[in-house]
């Protein structure tokens, strides 16, 4: 009963983690800006978090060390979701998505590099795959309205190191220690502070009235982002990372047809032969793995 559950909630993370794409895209065309996107989503999926956190009696008490850990690992964590929203706004939502799900493959090469730590020859195998799978990929026609796709996939590809370092780093910190869903609600607090200055900057942070846009900002938030941060911590509980992992693949697979049927992106067989080779590189290191 509990793998099936594991199972269930590894499905429901990682394919509203891919409606991430499709809120975000949304939400621009609309007349926001990067920096205010991330503002409405980090903050009030940080809202959401608390309140359930309140509900279900959790402690938010962290030291001043675990405070100043966390604040680090919410600048990785941050780059991640900057770098991507960069990528959606210049390429297509579905690849961008694909490339970010390369992440374990960076966290395979970082733990080769800096923590020595040994890799079978599948692996390699693996991201040899990925790397053909990349350049099938912007091969492609990938670029969106009015985007540059060197930038595009420049900011996917930041976004594979930045999320492959917050996850080695939530490992190897003391962060480790903390509730997953107090630590989840610091980390989109200070991103969402992080966000608002960084919108200050770079001409303000305006107050949004209209429904629909509003609808899609708790679509981004709470689904996209409180919902699929919970089920996949559950996840792990119930059938561990490494299965939990394996159900990734969902996340590009909802990005690619919400972004084709909804928000009228190409798709060509060079790309779908890309999205193929990368999909099975990432299956073929996460079973490995298990």
């Amino acid at each position: 009963m509990n793998r099936l559950k594991g199972i269930t909630l590894a499905a429901i993370s990682s394919a509203t983690f891919g409606m991430t794409p499709f809120f975000s895209v949304w939400l621009m065309h609309a007349g926001l800006s990067e920096f205010e996107v991330l503002t409405y989503r980090w903050g009030v999926a940080c809202i959401s978090l608390l309140l359930f956190g309140l509900l279900t009696h959790v402690n938010f008490r962290i030291s001043l060390k675990e405070l100043g850990s966390t604040f680090l690992l919410t600048l990785l964590r941050a780059t991640t979701s900057l770098s991507l929203i960069i990528a959606y706004a210049n390429i297509a939502s579905g690849t961008a998505a694909t490339i970010h799900f390369m992440y374990p493959l960076a966290v395979g090469v970082s733990m080769l590099l800096f923590f020595k730590e040994r890799q079978s020859p599948s692996f390699f195998i693996a991201l040899l795959l990925s790397v053909i799978g990349a350049y099938m990929l912007s091969s492609g026609d990938n670029t969106s309205d009015n985007g540059n796709t060197v930038v595009g996939l420049c900011a996917a590809c930041i976004s594979i190191f930045s999320y492959g370092g917050y996850i080695i780093a939530v490992k190897k910190s003391r962060v480790s220690s903390i509730d997953p869903t107090a630590f989840t609600a610091y980390v989109m607090g200070m991103g969402a502070v992080l966000f608002f200055i960084g919108g200050q900057l770079t001409g303000g942070v305006s107050w949004v009235t209209d429904g629909q846009e509003w609808l899609a900002i708790l679509g981004l938030a709470v689904p996209a982002t409180a919902l699929s941060n919970f089920a996949l911590v559950k996840a792990v509980q119930y059938i561990g990372p490494s299965r939990t992992a394996a159900f990734g693949a969902l996340e590009p697979l909802t990005a690619i047809v919400l972004g084709v049927f909804f928000l009228q992106e190409s798709i060509t067989f060079m790309s779908i032969g890309g999205i193929l080779l990368i999909v099975t590189s990432v299956t073929m290191v996460i079973l490995q793995k298990q």
